[in-house]
């Protein structure tokens, strides 16, 4: 299976935030964010792996700033680390402004994919090789976020992390 890069499984995806996204206060609801982020997170992950791809888990949201009525909000999807058949994918969410179109970005979010076949089952996905330092920032942290996931869930002994025993030592 051929390694690929971040720029492979990117995917870009932009909304405007409508009357029926709202809450009472004219910001768009969390969970419609949610939705979107698990959409082009999906798109990202099956780029990368050419699978049938399933979210096994939202591991981290940053709600920064509130996203107003009628906003134009730009999704950024890209795998930042491959493992054994799962996948970790970043979303950056980025508001423009109307007038000069400059972007903000204002959430963030990391969810985790898994490829599996037709009965559900585990598949291999292929490396992910990081070309820029941001890339390379999230991919090293990626490891220790799965280790901390891992020990959370019980799957995991914390004396068998070791990345994140380095983060100690």
């Amino acid at each position: 299976m051929k390694a690929k890069t971040s720029k492979e499984s990117l995917t870009i995806q932009t909304q405007i935030v409508l009357p029926n996204d709202t809450n009472t206060l004219g910001n768009l609801f969390g969970g419609q964010l949610l939705q979107w982020m698990d959409i082009v997170a999906s798109i990202a992950a099956h780029r990368h792996c050419k699978r049938v791809v399933v979210t096994a888990s939202v591991n981290n949201v940053s709600f920064n700033m509130p996203i107003n009525h009628a906003s134009l909000v730009t999704l950024e999807a890209k795998v930042s680390r491959a493992f054994n058949s799962s996948m970790e994918i970043f979303i950056d969410v980025w508001v423009e402004d109307h007038v000069t179109g400059e972007k903000r970005k204002c959430n963030e979010a990391i969810y985790t994919f898994v490829a599996v076949d037709q009965n559900g089952s585990p598949l291999p996905v292929p490396e992910l090789i990081p070309e820029t330092e941001e890339e390379k920032s999230r991919y090293e942290g990626a490891l220790r976020r799965k280790q901390l996931s891992l020990i959370l869930a019980g799957k995991m002994k914390p004396s068998e992390a070791t990345e994140l025993k380095a983060l100690f030592s």
